[in-house]
C-alpha cells in the first residue's frame, strides 16, 4: 500500500509523523514523503524533514496524507499543488488530513459538500469552500478522512488502520506505541479548557494558525 505524505515549510511535524507511525505498520506499506519539490523542509519548530520526491515525480498513493501547520496558509493558491491533490484524490483509496491540512484539501475542491473537521480555530473557514464543519476529533465522509488538531492524527491513523486491516492489528499497534493518553490537564478542547485560555487563542488565532 503506497502512502504519500505531503511535506512543506512551516508544517506541524506531529501532524505527519503521528499518523505515519501508525499507518506505516500496515502490511506492505510504503511511505513516500512528497514536497512541492524534493529536498529538505523546516517545520514550524525548525525540525528538518526531507521530501523524497517532488509532486511531479510522486508515486500514485493509495493513502494521501496532508498535514497542517503555519505554512498551510502560504499554499492555498498554489496551483500545481492543488492540481496534484485533485489528481491524487481521483485514484486514492483514502484521502486524509490532519489539522489545517483539511483547508488545503478544501482549497482543492475535495471537501465540497462533505463533512470535515480541522483545528478548532480553523473550523469556521471550511464553509468558505463548501465543506460542512463538524466538531469531532476524526471525521469519515466516504473515502475522505479529516482529523482535528495535531494530536488527533494518531487517533485518525488508528481508526483508519482498523478499517483497512481490522481492530486486532489496530489494537496491537496502539499497544506497541503505548498510546494511552492521560494528559496533565483537561484542557484539550475549547469545550473543556479555561475560558481565559480559549479567549487568548481566539484573540491570537492569526499567530496560532499562520505563525505570525
Amino acid at each position: 500500500m503506497q502512502i504519500d505524505i505531503f511535506l512543506y515549510e512551516r508544517m506541524t511535524a506531529l501532524d505527519a509523523i503521528g499518523p505515519m507511525d501508525v499507518l506505516a505498520r500496515l502490511p506492505g506499506a510504503e511511505v513516500t514523503f512528497v514536497g512541492v519539490e524534493a529536498g529538505p523542509v523546516r517545520t514550524e519548530t525548525n525540525l528538518g524533514l526531507v521530501a523524497d520526491v517532488g509532486i511531479a515525480d510522486a508515486p500514485s498513493p493509495d493513502i494521501l496524507l496532508v498535514p497542517g501547520g503555519f505554512g498551510q496558509s502560504d499554499l492555498m493558491d498554489h496551483g500545481p499543488l492543488l492540481d496534484w491533490l485533485r489528481a491524487c484524490h481521483e485514484q486514492t483509496t483514502w484521502t486524509t488530513s490532519v489539522c489545517t491540512g483539511s483547508l488545503l484539501l478544501a482549497a482543492a475542491g475535495i471537501l465540497e459538500g462533505k463533512k470535515a473537521t480541522s483545528h478548532w480555530l480553523a473550523l469556521d473557514q471550511l464553509p468558505n469552500y463548501g465543506a460542512i464543519p463538524t466538531e469531532e476529533r476524526v471525521v469519515f465522509d466516504g473515502k475522505v478522512v479529516t482529523a482535528a488538531g495535531v494530536s488527533s492524527g494518531i487517533d485518525m491513523g488508528l481508526e483508519l488502520l482498523a478499517r483497512i486491516a481490522g481492530d486486532d492489528l489496530a489494537q496491537i499497534v496502539q499497544l506497541g506505541i503505548e498510546y494511552d493518553p492521560a494528559p496533565p490537564f483537561d484542557a484539550g478542547s475549547p469545550r473543556k479548557a479555561p475560558a481565559a485560555a480559549v479567549e487568548f487563542l481566539r484573540s491570537n488565532s492569526r499567530f496560532v494558525l499562520e505563525g505570525r
